[in-house]
Formats: C-alpha cells, sequence, structure tokens
C-alpha cells in the first residue's frame, strides 16, 4: 500500500492506493465521526462492492443508496435522491457519506455531503482509474445542467482517499482507457520525465500490470496533492489540472452526455489544446504530435467528433475559468510546462475547432 497526504493548512487527509482496501475496513472506518453512514453507489458497482463495504460498517446506523451509473444522471434531480435518502436515514450534521464508485459518484456525493445541513463528511472510494487519479483528489464536487458540465458544485474536501487498485481488475477495457488520459494529463502539464515514463510503460500500463499501474496512480495523485495544497480553490496554478477540460466538457455537452467518456473528451480536448498552442507560437508542433502518439497508443481518441464548431465555442464561454467574458484558456508551452493564456481569439479555437 501507497499513502500520502494532501495538506491544506490545518486540515490533512490522506490517499491510500493499494489492493484489497474496501475489505480492510480499520483502514476506512477512521474517518467515520459520527453514528450515520450512507454508502452511495451505482447499479454497476454495487453488485461487487457495496456488501464488502457494508460489512464493514458494524454498529453504524448506515444505509445505501443504489443509483443509475452513468454521466446523464449527475444532476440536481439525484442529488435530491441523496438528500431524500439521508433525511429517511435520519442523518445529523456528524454523519458521512461514503461514495463507492467512478466520479459521478464521487461528484454527485460530494455535492450532496457539501449541501447536507451546510456540509457533512464524505469519503472517497473510487473504483475507477479517472477517479483515482483525479476527480476523488481535491475536494471538487458537482453536477451538470444542459447548459454544460459542473455548472453547480461546491469545493467540499473528503475525510479520505480510499483506492482500492483490486477494483480495476473489473473495470471494462474503455473506462479503464479513459482513466489513462488523466495520468498522461500529469506528464503533459508538469512533469517531462513521468511524460517520458508513461512512454517507455504502455505495454505495462496496458496490460494493467499491478507494480507499474501503483506507480503511474501515485504520481499522479501525489502531483495532484500537491497543487491542491498550494491552491485549493482554483484562484491560479490548479487551473493548470484543467488542460484539455475546456474543449473537452464542451465535446461532452454537444455530443450529448455518455457519448464520450470523460476521459476520451479529456484526450481530444488535450489534442486540441496542445495543437492550438502550435498554432499561436507558444508550443513547438512536434510536442503536439508526440502528444497524440501517446494518446493513441493507450486507444484514446485524439479527434474531435462531428460537432458545429459555433456550438462549441458557444459551450467553451460557459467555462468556470473565463473571467469578464473572456476566454481564458490552459495551453501549454510543450510537454511538461501548461500556462493560463488569457483573451484567446475566437478565430484562433475556431480553426482547431473546425473538422480536418
Amino acid at each position: 500500500m501507497i499513502s500520502l497526504d494532501v495538506a491544506l493548512g490545518e486540515r490533512t487527509y490522506p490517499i491510500h492506493v493499494g489492493a484489497g482496501l474496501l475489505a480492510d475496513a480499520n483502514r476506512w472506518r477512521t474517518a467515520i465521526r459520527g453514528r450515520h453512514v450512507l454508502v452511495v453507489s451505482n447499479d454497476t458497482v454495487a453488485p461487487l462492492y457495496l456488501a464488502q463495504v457494508e460489512a464493514g460498517l458494524g454498529e453504524y446506523r448506515h444505509a445505501n443508496l443504489v443509483l443509475p451509473d452513468g454521466e446523464a444522471h449527475k444532476t440536481l434531480a439525484t442529488s435530491a435522491r441523496v438528500f431524500e435518502a439521508l433525511a429517511a436515514l435520519g442523518a445529523n450534521r456528524d454523519a458521512t457519506i461514503l461514495a463507492l464508485g467512478g466520479g459521478v459518484i464521487g461528484d454527485l456525493a460530494g455535492f450532496a455531503a457539501a449541501c447536507w445541513m451546510r456540509g457533512i463528511d464524505f469519503v472517497q472510494m473510487p473504483t475507477t482509474l479517472l477517479a483515482m487519479v483525479d476527480s476523488s483528489v481535491g475536494g471538487k464536487t458537482g453536477v451538470n445542467l444542459p447548459a454544460g458540465k459542473n455548472l453547480v458544485g461546491a469545493f467540499h474536501q473528503p475525510r479520505a482517499v480510499i483506492a482500492d487498485t483490486t477494483t480495476l481488475a473489473t473495470l471494462p477495457e474503455r473506462e479503464y482507457r479513459a482513466g489513462l488520459a488523466e495520468v498522461v494529463k500529469y506528464g503533459a502539464i508538469g512533469d517531462a520525465a513521468f511524460f517520458d515514463w508513461l512512454e517507455r510503460h504502455v505495454d505495462g500500463l496496458d496490460a494493467r500490470d499491478e507494480a507499474i499501474l501503483a506507480e503511474a496512480i501515485a504520481a499522479s495523485c501525489r502531483h495532484k496533492a500537491g497543487v491542491v495544497a498550494r491552491d485549493e480553490h482554483e484562484q491560479g496554478e490548479r487551473a493548470l489540472l484543467n488542460f484539455g477540460h475546456t474543449f473537452g466538457h464542451a465535446l461532452e455537452t454537444a455530443t450529448g452526455y455518455g457519448t464520450l467518456l470523460h476521459g476520451e473528451a479529456v484526450a481530444i480536448g488535450m489534442v486540441l489544446a496542445a495543437r492550438l498552442s502550435a498554432d499561436l507560437g507558444r508550443a513547438p508542433r512536434e510536442d503536439a504530435r508526440r502528444l497524440a502518439r501517446l494518446l493513441a497508443a493507450f486507444g484514446l481518441p485524439t479527434a474531435a467528433p462531428p460537432a458545429d464548431p459555433g456550438r462549441l465555442l458557444s459551450l467553451m464561454q460557459l467555462d468556470k475559468k473565463n473571467l469578464g467574458g473572456r476566454l481564458r484558456l490552459i495551453l501549454w508551452r510543450g510537454i511538461g510546462a501548461a500556462e493560463i493564456v488569457p483573451d484567446v481569439e475566437a478565430d484562433a479555437i475556431r480553426g482547431v475547432l473546425a473538422p480536418a
């Protein structure tokens, strides 16, 4: 097992990465401070792991809520179901939500925890690679609207992150590869040596080699934990973690939630951001090609599906990173060096959004 901490001033919470952690109740029960516990999961993960988690709750008064799987269900209406389950449980301000699932469950359950009685504890129990390396760490929670992804949400840090790598054995191939997009992102935005390492270990990661995978997850979490510690509420550096996401979120919304997996959309978005950086003379074009080659080696898409460029640009203008109605994008100077670029010209963006 690998353990590290997210340090936020006087507040610190652990990230535990390893095999068999869901069955090790002593590892995660310490994060539960009250007597009421609600386990929130989905109908894909619950049949596999819910009984294991509930068996560890012993004397706690607990209940579970199993939601439909998929990004299309990350809505205000679904969050209301979580509130209703908390009310039925009699959950007080010392209650805890256990978010057992991928990024959708983590975002949704965390958002509900942030809202219930103005904030209760929650524990992230990610079961997908993407959630382990990205969405479970850092306290971003939220739900989608038809107008865009994650437009309603809150910063609400978990009490702990329990990443049981055993769950990745049952992860469908497409979901697993989508998670690798976020792993690649960490090398792309701030660690050229890690990017090199990923290029050398494509075969091992494709094969889900346990040792190589654990190293990749730990490196990703360590990078994100450091960024979050320095910029919890995304006033500066943390925005760099959204490399590829402005393009990606627009593609997810335009194509219909669930058509592209989040990691797939981010993979395409990173390629578009890298191409735009090259078009603007900010980065070597060969680095954009190298990024696309690595993502393709992991079986990820690197070209946008058919979508109206004007519609995509409109969606990008709703992005939370924009200020004063001006587009701010996360671009780069090449592998390992991302930057925030304000006032990007719309025509330049349309150029990379136009069908090849």
